[in-house]
């Protein structure tokens, strides 16, 4: 198997475990039909697919071997251990991950793009997939940057992306898992329902824990919430400026950075 075969398999095996589980082990009640939402989101996430295809090819594996081959990045200058390499790059990549998650809420421009994965109405596994496609062309070029910076191989890359991805599913996925397992877990990744408290209307947890994967950046940066001001089940998903099935179908999902100013979320000062 290539790598693009190896992160589909990956994909696919963690979108259909979680999405089974969703339905037997139910966290919060839903308030949109299921089915709409999915095609909604694996549509936005095929035309994602599609245009960093068109722009990037091999997007950020290819730009770990092209690093290689020009001795580019840090990596490829200190000639470490190859298994010591892979963990600091998917660490490093991780925290960069979680800044750039902040810099989307801190500018509002950036905020315009990002309220279409803020903009679900429920949050489930697809909500992991739910993105513009000029936010996943910003992300990749964001990416690439650090691949060229840190000199990864294609292999550590490969490894992150999957793990990224897979964890993405995990966190947005509407699975009730034992207090205590989750309380455990917590001191290392993102359980469903830390990321839940995120995807809050309320603008304080909106502006909380913005990890993907792991927890420790939101714990260490002063950005992690515990608990929502309402339990788990009651906390109201989305944003207050969408808040009808009909203002998030595709097009308008499409649409909605330049139709629309939504409300402001963003982590700078407003303007008096």
């Amino acid at each position: 198997m290539d790598a693009n075969q190896i992160r589909f398999a990956i994909f696919i095996s963690v979108f259909l475990l979680m999405l089974g589980l969703e339905s037997v082990i139910q966290r919060h009640p839903t308030v949109d039909s299921k089915k709409r939402r999915l095609k909604i989101n694996l549509a936005l996430t095929g035309i994602d697919i599609l245009v960093v295809r068109i722009f990037f090819g091999a997007a950020a594996m290819g730009a770990a071997q092209f690093a290689g081959e020009k001795g580019w990045g840090l990596f490829n200058y200190l000639e470490w251990p190859e298994g010591l390499e892979t963990l600091l790059a998917v660490v490093i990549l991780d925290l960069m991950i979680y800044i750039q998650h902040v810099v989307l809420h801190m500018i509002p421009f950036f905020w315009r793009f990002h309220v279409v994965h803020h903009s679900d109405l429920d949050l489930d596994v697809s909500s992991g997939l739910r993105f513009h496609p000029i936010e996943i062309l910003a992300s990749m070029f964001y990416k690439i940057g650090l691949v060229f910076a840190l000199g990864p191989s294609p292999v550590a890359v490969l490894i992150f992306e999957a793990v990224l991805n897979g964890m993405a599913q995990f966190s947005h996925s509407n699975i009730t898992l034992p207090q205590s397992l989750d309380r455990l877990l917590r001191y290392v990744i993102v359980t469903p329902d830390m990321h839940r408290i995120h995807h809050s209307v309320e603008k304080m947890e909106t502006n909380s824990n913005f990890g993907f994967n792991l927890s420790i950046w939101d714990r260490a940066l002063g950005t992690y919430i515990h608990d929502a001001s309402k339990p788990q089940p009651r906390i109201i998903i989305g944003v207050n400026a969408f808040r009808t099935p009909e203002e998030v179908t595709l097009k308008n999902l499409l649409m909605m950075p330049f139709r629309k100013v939504p409300e402001s979320y963003s982590l700078s000062p407003e303007k008096k």
